[in-house]
């Protein structure tokens, strides 16, 4: 059965960029309590990684569409569009929200400064799908993604993936299974092993952009 470990709390200071940052080399991320709610620093265990070896899996049917694709793929263009739209996927009630205003500053704050990114998803030059995350060393922390359009969440992986080998990427971070990922061939690992990989991909300099 899947946990999730809340193992501190935050108090109502203003979180900083780089108080992020330090929470990221340390194994945690942040989810906010509904859209005007505090940041709490959580867990996940078994913690989900995205293999960038030759274990990441794209379906046969996947590959059709991105080869007969005309959806165009951009980079870093609409950074505050990809999180809002990930802020109000699926429809959620205010008190669902896990991406609070606050967060979203912050990102768009990392973003400004190098450290998050976006890929997007244009179809006839509207965008249908995306995802966001955060670089740091040669680790990426794959935050939230979106579709509009079938399958768009999913093309933006596979370049997600595919960027990340190209620039030497050691790790790309999940957090948490969904349906989605799974069929890539996501990889779970306990609280130990998770942090023994980090530490790896801390260790070496890898350039997004």
């Amino acid at each position: 059965m899947r946990r999730v470990i809340r193992p501190r709390r935050t108090t109502r200071t203003q979180i900083t960029p780089e108080q992020v940052l330090a929470a990221y080399q340390q194994g945690y991320f942040p989810m906010s309590r509904g859209q005007y709610g505090p940041i709490d620093w959580f867990m996940a265990e078994p913690r989900t990684v995205i293999p960038l070896d030759e274990r990441f899996h794209v379906r046969r049917s996947l590959r059709k569409i991105i080869q007969k694709t005309e959806l165009e793929l951009r980079l870093n263009t609409r950074f505050e569009q990809v999180i809002r739209h990930c802020a109000r996927h699926g429809e959620v009630t205010e008190d669902e929200v896990w991406l609070s205003e606050e967060m979203i500053a912050l990102y768009i704050e990392l973003h400004r400064r190098g450290f998050a990114h976006s890929i997007e998803v244009f179809q006839e030059n509207q965008m249908v799908g995306g995802l966001y995350g955060l670089a740091l060393k040669s680790a990426f922390f794959g935050e939230s993604m979106f579709s509009r359009v079938s399958s768009a969440s999913q093309i933006a992986l596979v370049a997600l993936v595919e960027r990340l080998r190209a620039r030497g990427f050691k790790m790309l971070d999940a957090q948490m299974r969904t349906a989605h990922i799974s069929h890539f061939g996501a990889q779970d690992y306990s609280h130990e092993e998770y942090l023994g990989v980090l530490a790896e991909a801390m260790l070496e300099d890898a350039a997004f952009v």
